[in-house]
């Protein structure tokens, strides 16, 4: 593992926002040097999503019909969620939902690489907070798969960590949306 400390978010960027009234779906693409196979097996085995995703999985996600229990790592609260898979066309496309939300992630041969694309409704007061939080998932994930690994940076962790502020404030303003300000003596999560 590198030092953490040596790592640092790049600017926002990959992330757009679809409207539809109320509902906001967020949409992350990047692109991975890494086959679209390499890459599947990092978004469905649970071994390799303990060492970038923002849940743990207790099954993997890698079969239509599996049901798994998804468990929201820093979540002020034991938050675990029930989630049948609807779609896993390997290595290309897999869908369930997290914690009420809509998960699709789009994997496209790209080169010797591939383009990963997450498309995920998300609560619009929060959209630009998950466009961050998505954004350091991504480049753990990028350094995982390139033998670099920095460990998982999620929920509080990530949020106190260097260049999460900055990307928060990046995307609200890409998103033309406001940050929300948080009464003192409380976290970002509530608690």
């Amino acid at each position: 593992m590198i030092d953490r400390e040596q790592y640092t978010p790049g600017p926002a960027s990959g992330a757009q926002v679809r409207k539809d009234g109320e509902k906001w779906t967020l949409i992350l693409v990047r692109e991975l040097r890494h086959s679209p196979e390499k890459v599947w097996q990092a978004l469905t085995d649970p071994a390799h999503l303990r060492e970038w995703a923002p849940f743990d999985a207790d099954g993997s996600l890698g079969t239509v019909g599996a049901t798994v229990k998804l468990t929201t790592v820093g979540a002020p609260r034991l938050h675990v969620s029930e989630t049948t898979v609807t779609r896993a066309d390997a290595p290309k496309v897999l869908e369930y939902t997290w914690g009420g939300f809509d998960m699709r992630w789009e994997l496209e041969a790209l080169g010797g690489g591939t383009r990963l694309t997450l498309w995920t409704n998300i609560d619009r007061r929060f959209i630009s907070m998950g466009a961050a939080g998505w954004h350091i998932c991504f480049d753990v994930l990028d350094h995982l798969l390139s033998g670099t690994p920095i460990g998982r940076i999620v929920g509080p962790d990530a949020m106190k960590f260097g260049g999460w502020q900055r990307l928060h404030a990046e995307y609200a303003k890409q998103f033309a949306v406001e940050t929300p300000s948080w009464p003192s003596g409380t976290s970002r999560m509530g608690t």
